[in-house]
């Protein structure tokens, strides 16, 4: 086996591990997830009463400090919401990457990929016990997609702008 195609099976492996975990979380009722009780148990109080005064409704659910373990726990799983979307699409373009594709077809292809499957985990979501699906979800995935494609644009900026520098200007 050329080290090309291993490099090419170890991401997509990488990449199918990924979406398997997206997958048996998105399939978990949110009791089985649910981090206030945790919260509650290893947050001092003092820090818990420090939270200013913040309320917004998301996607017509009322998101306020008042609660302050339900409030700590939003911003838990949004962010982890943008993290693993954001690996999901490194790996994807990573995999693409190693098929040789060319760099601007395997970040819009990477990007794609991830955010089909965020469609897909939120439908699949429809179907678990005590779960949603919400439109609103793949717009805070799209933001871990939208991080990492940008990190690639501009590296590759970086990059590029560094490899014409150091050609010799020659000239006649």
């Amino acid at each position: 086996m050329t080290y090309q195609r291993k490099k090419f099976l170890i991401w997509l492996l990488l990449a199918i591990i990924c979406m398997a975990f997206i997958f048996y979380k998105s399939s978990q009722p949110y009791y089985e997830q649910d981090l206030r009780p945790s919260l509650a148990a290893h947050l001092p109080d003092k820090l818990v009463q420090s939270l200013p005064d913040i309320e917004f409704y998301y996607n017509d659910q009322l998101i306020t400090s008042t609660m302050p373990y339900d409030f700590i726990e939003f911003f838990i799983r949004k962010g982890a919401h943008v993290s693993i979307f954001a690996v999901l699409t490194f790996l994807s373009i990573q995999t693409l990457l190693a098929l040789k594709w060319k760099r601007a077809s395997a970040i819009t292809g990477g990007a794609i990929v991830a955010l089909l499957y965020a469609i897909s985990d939120e439908w699949h979501q429809t179907f678990v016990v005590n779960r949603t699906g919400q439109a609103i979800d793949v717009g805070i995935d799209s933001v871990g997609i939208a991080i990492v494609v940008l990190c690639y644009v501009i590296a590759g900026g970086f990059f590029h702008y560094r490899k014409r520098r150091s050609r010799p200007n020659i000239r006649f």
